[in-house]
């Protein structure tokens, strides 16, 4: 089953979770996940497991997040760097971090949640007036 980030509710969480609305993006995508079939049932649970694990961070459980972000990782490490239209290497790394800012108690945060990239976006050049920064002009 192809996994459809550009419209429906999968669409809508992304969104919700790119706005930190991270409980009703986990209400969004755990209808699609009810539905699936393996391997993208576990994907999509992991994907779960991180939203609410930053959902607990936001409400002050930190101990909720450190358990399920550490669960989602695990899910994810069955995984290609690339699954279900999702930059999974880039989300593994940045949620890592979290993981062991999280479990370390001491120290800051990082400064932003995890993002979750599609394909589409990792390939998708900037509009015109729209600079890319990240290439530096000379």
């Amino acid at each position: 089953m192809s996994l459809d980030w550009e419209s429906g509710p999968l669409a809508e969480g992304l969104q919700c979770y790119r706005n930190a609305k991270f409980w009703i993006a986990h209400e969004h995508w755990e209808n699609v996940w009810l539905r699936l079939e393996e391997p993208e049932k576990s994907f999509l649970q992991a994907l779960i497991q991180t939203t609410a694990a930053f959902h607990h961070v936001q409400t002050g459980n930190i101990r909720g997040a450190v358990s399920l972000l550490d669960k989602a990782l695990r899910r994810f490490g069955a995984c290609p760097e690339a699954f279900g239209d999702i930059d999974l290497a880039q989300l593994r790394e940045e949620a890592g971090v979290w993981l062991l800012a999280l479990k370390s108690g001491t120290g800051p945060r990082p400064a932003a949640f995890p993002q979750i990239r599609t394909g589409s976006e990792r390939l998708r050049e900037p509009e015109c007036g729209q600079p890319d920064r990240s290439r530096g002009l000379r």
